[in-house]
C-alpha cells in the first residue's frame, strides 16, 4: 500500500531529534492555553508578521467617526479597534456576540462612551431605521447589507475592511487539503460590491490587496488557528497533531511558513 501524505507527515515527525519534540510539546501546550478573547493579536509579535493594507483602516476609520454624530461598530471583537480611535462619536454603540468578547469590549469601551450591545450577528440589528450616519466594520464574518441600508441616515456611510478571497488559503489548505474553485472564490469584493447595491447603497470606494504572512513557530500556528476559528473549522491540537508536529519540522528546519493574506476596504453610502 503506498504512503499517505499523513504517514509521510508521521514520518517527518517522528524522525525529528529529542530537542525538537520537546520544543514542539512546549510550544503547543502554551498557544495552546493562552486566552485567545478579544481581537487584540499582540501576542504573535515576534512569532509571526503580517504585512498592512495600505489604506489604513484604523486611522481612516478614526477620521469618520471624528465626524459622525452617531456612530455604529458591527462585530466590534473585544473593541479593540473602535478604542484605537483619538476620538469617538458623541453617540457611539458597538454590537458583539461571542460573550468573552462583550465582557472585554465592555470593559474598554464604556469608559470611552461607548455602549456595547449582545447581538447574535443575525438579521435584525437591534436598532430603528435610520438611526446612525456611520457604521464601520472590521473583518465582519458576514455582511447584512439590508440591515446597513436600513440603519443609515439617508447620506450616511458604510465603511469597512474585509477578509477577501483564499485569505492565508497556504496554511488552510495544507491542514484541509485543495479547496473547491467556489470556496477560494468566496469573498470577492465584487460580490460584495454587488450585494450593496442591491441593497440601495451606492459604493464610493472598493480596493483590494494581498499581503504577505510569515509564521515562525508552530506555536504562532496554534494560537492563530485557534482564534481566527474559521480557517479551519474545528481545529484542535489533539486533532490535528500530525500535521502540527510535521510543520514544526519543517518550520525548524527550513524557516518561516510563507502565506498571503487579502484584505478589501469597502465603502458605501445611503443615497440623500
Amino acid at each position: 500500500m503506498p504512503a499517505t501524505p499523513e504517514d509521510a507527515q508521521a514520518t517527518a515527525a517522528g524522525a525529528a531529534p529529542e530537542p525538537e519534540r520537546a520544543r514542539f510539546e512546549a510550544l503547543v501546550a502554551e498557544a495552546d492555553t493562552v486566552s485567545v478573547a478579544g481581537w487584540d493579536f499582540s501576542w504573535l509579535d515576534g512569532r509571526a508578521t503580517e504585512e498592512r493594507p495600505s489604506w489604513g483602516y484604523a486611522r481612516a476609520m478614526g477620521e469618520r467617526l471624528a465626524g459622525a454624530t452617531a456612530a455604529l461598530d458591527i462585530q466590534t471583537g473585544g473593541g479593540e479597534v473602535l478604542a484605537s480611535a483619538p476620538r469617538l462619536a458623541p453617540l457611539t454603540v458597538a454590537t458583539e456576540s461571542w460573550p468573552p468578547n462583550i465582557a472585554r469590549a465592555t470593559a474598554l469601551l464604556h469608559p470611552l462612551g461607548a455602549v456595547v450591545v449582545a447581538d447574535e450577528d443575525e438579521p435584525p440589528l437591534p436598532f430603528g431605521d435610520a438611526a446612525f450616519d456611520l457604521v464601520v466594520s472590521r473583518h465582519p464574518v458576514t455582511t447584512w447589507w439590508d440591515e446597513i441600508a436600513r440603519v443609515l441616515t439617508p447620506g450616511g456611510t458604510y465603511f469597512s475592511q474585509q477578509v477577501g478571497p483564499a485569505s492565508v488559503f497556504e496554511l488552510v489548505e495544507y491542514f484541509l487539503g485543495p479547496q473547491p474553485p467556489e470556496v477560494r472564490a468566496g469573498r470577492d469584493p465584487q460580490q460584495a460590491r454587488a450585494a450593496a447595491e442591491a441593497a440601495g447603497l451606492d459604493v464610493v470606494d472598493l480596493r483590494l490587496e494581498r499581503l504577505r504572512t510569515e509564521f515562525f513557530d508552530i506555536g504562532a500556528v496554534v494560537y492563530f488557528l485557534r482564534k481566527v476559528i474559521w480557517m479551519v473549522p474545528g481545529f484542535t491540537v489533539g486533532r490535528y497533531r500530525s500535521q502540527l508536529a510535521a510543520l514544526h519540522h519543517r518550520l525548524e528546519n527550513e524557516g518561516p511558513f510563507v502565506a498571503h493574506t487579502t484584505r478589501f476596504l469597502i465603502e458605501a453610502r445611503k443615497p440623500g
